[in-house]
């Protein structure tokens, strides 16, 4: 089946063109393979000429059905066959919708990415500082006029990237922080004086032969259902606020259950010790020291 010219055309492409790559540059930068396979040595000029294709191309042109082996073209003057399909890539932004994008060998090119900028790629387990002057010797020696005085890690790039982002996730990482340590300073408070109100209580109990631990489990386990119920609810409201959220996170869901997880375990921690805490300082009173409390 071959794909409709005004699918594909080079034109309707944000950058321009198809990306010229040698044939191992997708595995170096690490795209995933969907489907197919990459490029590899059987790739020669005189050979098929094939593609690799992303998911957002593959989606558009062939919906719900396999791309691997599909023609395209004519592109350039001739076909060509896709012969895999990697995953979507964002070139500048994490906001920025991934587009249709094609990746040609950059030995079947027929010159196609003559005049443009060239980037090499390298992978290392190095220090990408100590690496720098191997790389440009190596570059000299295949070609003397070939600039090399710009490098720059891959890191380094996605930094300047999500930078705007970063600074407004930490400003609200500091935000929630302050937020949620007044939430439990103010918990603590809340359960600590009602539970100190019931110093009375308590020595009554302890007069009519209750045993303290006994008195403590039940002041404990009161205080918990309340906080359990306060929990709840709490969740409850968070759900429905993480709609404001959902487009400024990336990688994550705005309903992630392990953050949601953790902050209801701090808050059912700090009502277990605001309740624990005075309970068992109260039951230790003596109980006509109780009894005489206000």
């Amino acid at each position: 089946m071959r794909a409709k010219e005004e699918s594909y055309l080079p034109g309707q492409d944000p950058r321009g063109f198809p990306r010229v790559v040698d044939h191992h540059y997708l595995q170096t930068m690490g795209i995933p393979l969907r489907a197919g396979r990459y490029f590899d040595a059987r790739d020669i000029a005189e050979a098929e000429k094939v593609i690799v294709i992303n998911e957002t191309l593959a989606r558009h042109l062939w919906p719900g059905r396999e791309a691997v082996g599909k023609v395209i073209g004519p592109m350039i003057g001739v076909e060509w066959r896709v012969v895999g399909v990697v995953g979507d890539v964002r070139h500048s932004t994490l906001e920025e919708k991934p587009g249709g994008e094609i990746y040609l060998n950059f030995r079947q090119s027929g010159g196609l990415g003559e005049g443009r900028a060239v980037e090499l790629v390298v992978r290392t387990s190095r220090l990408p500082k100590l690496l720098v002057p191997d790389v440009r010797a190596a570059m000299k020696e295949f070609d003397p006029t070939l600039p090399s005085r710009e490098f720059t890690t891959l890191e380094q790039i996605v930094d300047h990237a999500v930078a705007p982002r970063r600074l407004i996730t930490n400003l609200l990482g500091g935000f929630s922080f302050l937020a949620l340590v007044l939430a439990c300073i103010g918990l603590y408070g809340v359960i600590a004086y009602s539970v100190g109100q019931r110093t009375q209580e308590i020595g009554i109990r302890l007069a009519i032969g209750a045993q303290r631990s006994h008195v403590l489990r039940l002041i404990v386990g009161e205080g918990l259902e309340l906080a359990m119920i306060g929990v709840a609810l709490g969740l409850i409201a968070s759900l429905l606020a993480t709609r404001v959220l959902e487009n400024m996170l990336f990688g994550v869901t705005a309903t992630d259950p392990l953050i949601f997880a953790i902050n209801a375990a701090i808050m059912i921690a700090i009502a277990v010790f605001a309740c624990f805490v005075p309970a068992r300082r109260a039951s230790k009173v003596d109980p006509l020291e109780a009894l005489r409390y206000e």
